[in-house]
């Protein structure tokens, strides 16, 4: 049930723990995913073959505004958990209303941190921290052309069209 996968960070602290606990590699990522297409998904599927288990951070409403600016997100939070959460590739999701995921990172101490390779590995938030507790900071390789920027952009000329 895709309600048993959105978590609050108390309640994933203690399955990541316990995951641990078992020999199991968590993995964790974050994102906004404010219009989720093929990019996004195949980003978490192989995010997920990376471990036995798969942690997505959703950037809250005001999260996402003060990141892409005050026209987004287009999609509310509660829609973005619900849509991630039903992924298969996706075990848990919890959303985080910080800038940065640093705070969640340092609670859960995932295994393996990733994110696109759009980023720089050495400037990926809480990357130090996982490093210095024994995991590892990885990029996935991107779908080239999917983005959700570039969707808007495609939408918006659509509707001159």
């Amino acid at each position: 049930m895709i309600r048993n996968k959105i978590k609050t960070l108390p309640q994933l602290k203690k399955i990541v723990f316990s995951l641990k606990s078992k020999g199991k590699k968590v993995v964790f990522t974050n994102g906004c995913f404010d219009i989720l297409h093929a990019g996004h998904v195949q980003y978490l599927e192989d995010a997920r073959k990376m471990g036995n288990a798969l942690v997505v951070a959703v950037n809250s409403d005001s999260s996402v505004k003060a990141i892409k600016g005050k026209t987004r997100p287009l999609v509310a939070e509660k829609d973005r958990i619900r849509v991630i959460a039903a992924l298969e590739s996706v075990d848990f999701v919890v959303l985080f209303k910080e800038y940065t995921p640093l705070r969640i990172i340092q609670t859960l101490i995932p295994d393996i941190l990733v994110k696109g390779s759009d980023w720089d590995k050495n400037k990926i938030a809480g990357g130090d921290f996982v490093t210095a507790h024994g995991g590892s900071v990885r990029t996935i390789r991107l779908l080239p052309g999917r983005s959700t920027s570039g969707l808007i952009k495609k939408i918006l000329h659509a509707g001159r069209g």
